[in-house]
């Protein structure tokens, strides 16, 4: 069936997410291989995604590691650095979509300070109908509760729901719902999903 809401995560389907990139940039990949070792930063981000307070979980968590402070409060203080570049063709997807009449929502784990930081970095994540926002719910996908939580929120379930995400955990339980899926590769292979359900016609899936 075609859906009737289109779900974008955030982190590398909108904009690319690559702590690592970052910091191989800054501190070069060895130093980074040992800061990533030593200091739990998943761990640490995770909890912010939860909904923990963005700037002081860093900073405590820089302080609990001497060795690596100036490294870890990075995390933070050059933040949009790691949050970057914008990947533009899903962007024009999205908003091709809503001009279109389509409900586009996102499903995203992502802090509350941090989103909200985002927002006034990047237009477009203003520009959904709907926000599932992990720290704002206190659920983290891909925990099944948060996809039951989009589902009574907004009152489509199964195939009337179509969710692009990069992580393959996050794809199966959206699958085992019955929702219909793209595990997010290029801008392009989503474009050819939407156009396979029924939402874009072929010359607009042309990117």
């Amino acid at each position: 069936m075609t859906p009737k809401a289109v779900i974008f995560d955030i982190g590398n389907v909108l904009i690319e997410w690559e702590p690592e990139r970052f910091y191989d940039s800054v501190i070069g990949p060895e130093k980074r291989s040992s800061l990533f070792g030593e200091v739990d930063l998943d761990g640490m981000n995770a909890a912010i995604d939860a909904g923990a307070f963005f700037k002081e979980t860093v900073y405590q968590t820089a302080r609990a590691h001497p060795k690596w402070q100036a490294e870890v409060e990075m995390w933070y203080d050059r933040w949009i650095e790691m949050a970057s570049p914008r990947i533009e063709g899903s962007i024009h997807l999205l908003r091709l979509l809503r001009a279109k009449g389509i409900a586009v929502f996102t499903l995203t784990n992502f802090g509350i300070y941090s989103f909200e930081y985002a927002q006034t970095q990047y237009d477009f994540l203003n520009e959904f109908d709907r926000f599932y926002v992990s720290g704002r719910i206190g659920l983290l996908k891909p925990d099944p509760e948060l996809y039951a939580f989009v589902e009574r929120d907004c009152g489509l379930v199964g195939a009337e729901l179509i969710f692009a995400d990069d992580r393959e955990a996050n794809i199966t339980t959206a699958k085992a719902r019955g929702w219909q899926v793209y595990q997010f590769g290029t801008a392009q292979g989503w474009a050819d999903k939407l156009v396979e359900v029924g939402l874009l016609t072929i010359k607009e899936g042309q990117l």
